[in-house]
């Protein structure tokens, strides 16, 4: 795979497996990263029930991250029109309200399947991009084993899975 070059659209989950591998630096040294505020928000959810290398500085996130963007109900309103029957939390629906507005090259990366789910409806399959490919990319191993669900192995597996659950056209 090429390496992406453009903008790195980053979900909650994301973010904390980042954190949570210490492959944060890697990821925001390689990419120009972006999310929206919903996701920044969840990031501080449950904060006190988390292990340290789960607990995130707000600032220092928003300090890492190339844009932070806000979200309005008409682009939500929009998503929900053009997917009806996907339902997604309120970080992951902001941020793919957002990727729809964008004319510019950019990839997203969200290991939830409704969000992946989301990206085959909406034509953009060769956009969703696992964690592990990312790192691999710009030559980062993380020190902590990722969990399944951001690797390559299975990313291609459930995208398959999806794509044949949405139907022929995708």
């Amino acid at each position: 795979m090429v390496r992406h070059r453009g903008v790195l659209l980053l979900d909650t989950n994301v973010i904390l497996e980042a954190h949570r591998t210490g492959s944060w630096r890697a990821l925001v040294g390689g990419y120009r990263v972006e999310t929206v505020e919903d996701c920044v928000t969840e990031t501080q959810t449950g904060y006190q029930r988390r292990r340290t290398e789960q607990q995130i500085d707000v600032a220092g996130l928003r300090a890492s991250l190339g844009a932070v963007h806000s979200v309005e109900d008409l682009e939500r309103a929009e998503l929900k029109i053009r997917t009806p029957d996907i339902e997604l939390d309120i970080g992951e629906a902001s941020l793919w309200a957002h990727a729809l507005s964008r004319t510019d090259e950019w990839v997203l990366c969200g290991p939830d399947k409704a969000s992946l789910r989301c990206g085959i409806r909406l034509g953009f399959r060769e956009r969703l991009a696992p964690l592990e490919g990312l790192l691999d990319d710009v030559g980062h191993r993380p020190g902590t084993a990722l969990r399944t669900q951001y690797t390559r192995r299975w990313h291609e597996r459930v995208l398959g899975e999806l794509v044949l659950m949405e139907g022929d056209g995708f």
